[in-house]
């Protein structure tokens, strides 16, 4: 999924689509550069601010509360569930997709309460006939 992510940002600035343009951008674009079916899409402060400046892609703000820390178990919910590309600020979580926007709004954006019930969820969903 970061591959297209890719090639479709460097297409949106005119940059060419090659072997060597793909790997050099995806690794300073993405936090995590292991291919992954679903999730992974954790933008560096480079991919944020060459999104945000470069072709000018609308990020949706949700601020993280104060009295919860960003944890490795948080972070780890949300390159598994965050299904668009987003970055991760000290204050902040910013998503380029509405409804993700709006579903970690409704958890006030609290990233592990998010997590965790989208873990129960998709556990159910499975354990279903």
């Amino acid at each position: 999924m970061k591959d297209t992510y890719t090639k479709i940002f460097l297409k949106q600035a005119n940059i060419a689509i090659s072997d060597v343009n793909l790997k050099i951008h995806t690794k300073a674009w993405w936090q995590n550069t292991r291919a992954k079916e679903t999730g992974g899409l954790r933008l560096t402060d480079e991919g944020f601010d060459f999104l945000k400046s470069k072709i000018d892609l609308h990020f949706y703000e949700i601020p993280l509360p104060k009295d919860i820390p960003i944890t490795t178990e948080s972070i780890i919910f949300l390159d598994n569930f965050i299904t668009c590309p987003y970055y991760l600020s000290k204050n902040s979580i910013f998503v380029t997709e509405e409804k993700k926007a709006m579903e970690l709004y409704l958890f006030s954006g609290d990233i592990r309460k998010y997590g965790i019930t989208k873990s129960i969820n998709r556990q159910k969903n499975l354990h279903e006939p």
